[in-house]
């Protein structure tokens, strides 16, 4: 009797020491995975950050009571290899004044991100072309891409195309959330403008297939999607959407898009801010208290300084008083599950949006990245397919578009 106790006790014993070591395999594995692939987040707003100099982006921060999503330490954390910093630029006059206070809000953006580059060469440096990422992370640095987030920064002036290029902007968002002298916008109010993109615009999208620069069509309407691709000669990117199919908002892409996309050779870049992912859950405190904050400040672009500042303590205040109802990983890869199913897995890959509204339940900030390995791991997503998502599919499309261009 005491010999058959003994053996059951055995035996859950070892039912028990199996599954920890499993437990400790899957979490193993999850790092593996995770480290092995070369991991880029195609789109983050961090650059807003590097214009205080209460900033710094060696220092870690904590999401919640700080709002910042990225630093270097929690790249580390995270584990992100690459990222490519957006420099975002609001909308306001589309006059000869609005258009010189676009661009030299641009080169101020521009600046902020070459003084951090110098201040920390010891681990970032700047990425121009779709290889150097590789010896970059050899010497444990993380490699710094730009992008540049609404054209409207160029105006009329096509010559800031080189401009910009030359600051190493790689990507060109075409538009943002209103009308410019490229494009029409996906969410203008006013509805479209040049039915697609203008003469302009067809202009420019040459110049940047030209130049080598990724052209990206994420916020743009859906009738300049289908005017981009007619006129590029090279792949393009969406840096920052999700699937409408899943989620239905003008901002993310149709099924016929994302299709299309992929016959272009293109990449969807999964983006994690909430709205996009999932439809809202109606928060009518939160809508009200947020309308309040702009009526009183005004247009947060439109502001200086020590104006957007007042602006962003009472705008977080309410994050604080009615905190938002977010989407979670899961939600984020069904949609990677759904453009995997339409377009397969060689279209899709990961633009947080990080800094500009990006971040879900279990994926936060920059440091929680892992959690979407662990939920495609889960999801019996292989090792291959890991690394296609999480910068593989994108480097080849930065390399393609460089060898169009004659570049590579």
């Amino acid at each position: 009797m005491n010999y058959i106790k003994s053996a059951l006790l055995l035996l859950i014993s070892l039912g028990g020491f199996t599954q920890c070591a499993q437990r400790e395999l899957t979490e193993a594995k999850i790092n593996r995975t995770h480290k092995r692939a070369v991991t880029i987040d195609s789109h983050t707003d961090t650059p807003m950050r590097f214009l205080s100099q209460e900033f710094s982006f060696a220092q870690r921060h904590d999401a919640r009571s700080q709002h910042s999503k990225v630093d270097i330490p929690r790249m580390e954390e995270g584990g992100l290899d690459g990222v490519f910093l957006a420099v975002f630029i609001g909308q306001q006059g589309r006059d000869e004044a609005g258009n010189l206070a676009a661009k030299n809000e641009a080169l101020r953006v521009f600046d902020s991100i070459h003084a951090n580059l110098e201040r920390f060469p010891d681990k970032i440096q700047l990425a121009l072309d779709s290889d150097d990422i590789h010896p970059i992370i050899k010497t444990n640095k993380k490699a710094i891409f730009i992008g540049l987030e609404n054209a409207y920064a160029i105006g009329r002036d096509l010559s800031l195309i080189d401009t910009f290029y030359n600051l190493a902007a790689r990507y060109f968002t075409l538009c943002h959330t209103a009308n410019n002298d490229i494009c029409d916008s996906s969410t203008d109010p006013a509805g479209p403008e040049h039915n697609g993109v203008s003469a302009l615009g067809e202009d420019a999208i040459r110049l940047m297939n030209q130049k080598g620069i990724m052209i990206d069509v994420s916020h743009i309407s859906d009738s300049s999607f289908y005017d981009v691709i007619r006129i590029t000669s090279a792949p393009v990117i969406a840096s920052h959407s999700c699937a409408r199919a899943i989620c239905d908002n003008p901002r993310n892409m149709s099924d016929d898009m994302i299709r299309t996309l992929a016959d272009n050779g293109g990449v969807i870049q999964m983006c994690i801010l909430s709205d996009y992912v999932k439809a809202p859950v109606p928060q009518p405190e939160r809508d009200s208290a947020k309308a309040e904050v702009r009526r009183i400040h005004g247009d947060y672009y439109s502001l200086d300084e020590e104006g957007r500042k007042r602006f962003i303590v009472d705008w977080f205040k309410i994050d604080e008083r009615f905190p938002a109802k977010l989407a979670n990983v899961s939600d984020v890869v069904d949609h990677i599950d759904h453009i995997v199913e339409i377009a397969g897995i060689d279209h899709v890959g990961i633009g947080t949006d990080f800094d500009g509204g990006g971040g879900v339940d279990g994926c936060y900030d920059v440091s929680e990245l892992r959690n979407i390995t662990a939920e495609l791991l889960k999801r019996g997503y292989s090792e291959k397919d890991v690394r296609k998502i999480w910068g593989g599919n994108l480097l080849r499309v930065f390399s393609e578009v460089e060898r169009a261009s004659g570049r590579n």
